[in-house]
């Protein structure tokens, strides 16, 4: 299948004749392309984004409400088409894809409920014993928001940052990541469909090295969201010197397991988080920390569960599928070779077709491993022995990654005083790392992200307060 489309700007599908070509891992060929945009289509969007923000901000909430719900219905009933390109573009199985569509439905209908209740706040002056005055203030847009979107979640994490913008009433330019700009431009179809007013919601593709910096440079951006890598988002971080930044970056997220948790329980949240979409999620368990007088039983049980996840194609809904390309596989290959050369344990796994490599357990790693340190975003868990507690909260806050950790024990005051050690944004109790529920907020820290994500924070990230003080 050669699937081709186009950009929307102002209202209007385009391309300029310049086409990307997206690679499907499943068969590492070709499976659509997208525009390449150049300069003068990034400075369109953004001149149509900065003229038509003012008149969108002047409907009333519901009017751009019913904009919204439009839309949603179209993804619910193209959910399919939807989830089939996720499947050849990102590599997502066809369920796991569906899924996502129906997760996005239920943020964009949580969104508009949660926009209805974004009310002024009142003050008097009686608290400084002032009289007669009245003080108003109201949440505003604060204009145009740049939206950049990763490969692993091209519809929920694109919904996550356009729908807040746009029902407060900003206007949007939203870039997908490579892999997943087929899924962005068919979201961005069904948007022209919906019939948005020009300018209001634009969707743009290139090449990140023609485009990059001129999105990020652009002057009109009051706002830019984006997920990513740290080193793009590092960039972004210089570059946007001055613009309000919410960075959503990588992670290494820890599990730690006490000589007293419920295994059974930990095996089953470890594996989930650390295997779904082969691993390819900045919440994943990307290690796990675990005392030492039950390390064996752990990994005996884990070796039983890990076993089980079948590796294929994402199109017979495998648990394990290829990961993003073989840049990628590449490299989560080299930290496996590292570890194992340096006297790691394989317990299970580290076979390898392209792109696919198997669900993978290492047992016995250490801090002089890459594997100890370093993101993988694929399908191999390494498991670091603890002497004892006071061990696994060094190792856990050394890293640069502080995005979330999962703690397993019984002892609910020994995990919140280990939750309090920890150096991360949140920190799960007896439950796997993840991103949700949605409305709950999501945040890291160093090298794991900048500001706040959630349905209420992103509307607070997306607005100002603007003041009314009536003397009387």
């Amino acid at each position: 299948m050669n699937l081709e489309l186009n950009a929307l700007i102002n209202g209007e599908l385009i391309n300029n004749g310049d086409w990307l070509e997206i690679i499907s891992p499943i068969n590492n060929k070709p499976y659509g392309r997208v525009p390449a945009l150049k300069e003068k289509e990034i400075n369109e969007a953004f001149k149509w984004a900065r003229q038509s923000q003012k008149e969108w901000s002047n409907l009333t909430l519901f009017e751009r409400i019913s904009y919204l719900q439009k839309w949603a219905k179209l993804l619910e009933s193209h959910k399919t088409e939807l989830a089939k390109i996720m499947a050849h573009e990102i590599g997502k199985s066809l369920k796991d894809g569906q899924v996502e569509v129906e997760r996005s439905i239920e943020y964009i209908d949580y969104t508009i409920e949660e926009a209805k209740r974004v009310f002024p706040e009142t003050l008097t002056g009686d608290g400084w014993n002032i009289k007669n005055k009245l003080g108003i203030f109201s949440r505003v847009p604060k204009g145009v928001i740049l939206a950049i979107s990763p490969f692993n979640y091209p519809v929920n994490l694109s919904i996550a940052k356009i729908v807040p913008s746009l029902v407060v009433g900003n206007t949007v330019v939203f870039k997908p990541a490579t892999n997943g700009s087929l899924t962005g431009l068919y979201m961005a179809k069904l948007a022209f469909e919906v019939g948005f007013p020009k300018g209001v919601f634009n969707v743009v593709t290139g090449r990140g090295r023609d485009i990059g910096d001129l999105l990020v440079l652009n002057p009109e951006i009051d706002v830019i969201s984006f997920t990513g890598s740290v080193a793009v988002g590092n960039h972004i971080r210089k570059l946007g010197h001055g613009k309000y930044l919410v960075l959503e970056l990588g992670g290494k997220d820890p599990a730690l397991v006490l000589k007293d948790a419920d295994l059974t329980k930990a095996v089953k949240e470890i594996v989930a988080g650390a295997y779904a979409y082969s691993g390819q999620r900045c919440t994943a368990v990307k290690r796990v920390l675990v005392d030492e007088t039950i390390a064996d039983e752990l990994v005996k049980l884990l070796k039983i569960e890990v076993s089980k996840l079948e590796a294929g194609s994402p199109l017979d809904n495998k648990a394990i599928i290829p990961v993003i390309d073989l840049k990628a596989a590449d490299f989560v290959q080299g930290l496996i070779d590292d570890a194992l050369v340096k006297k790691a344990t394989l317990i299970l796994g580290n076979q390898r077709k392209d792109n696919l490599i198997s669900a993978t357990l290492i047992d016995h790693v250490t801090s002089e491993m890459r594997l100890a340190w370093e993101e993988p975003f694929g399908p191999v868990l390494p498991i670091i022995r603890c002497k004892n507690v006071e061990e696994m909260i060094t190792l856990a806050n050394k890293s640069n990654f502080k995005l979330q950790a999962c703690i397993f024990t019984k002892d609910i005051n020994a995990a919140l005083n280990i939750a309090n050690e920890l150096e991360t944004g949140t920190v799960n109790i007896n439950g796997r790392t993840q991103r949700g529920p949605d409305s709950f907020p999501f945040f890291g820290i160093n090298d794991s992200g900048q500001g706040v994500q959630g349905i209420r924070e992103t509307i607070n990230s997306v607005t100002r307060f603007k003041g009314l003080v009536i003397n009387y």
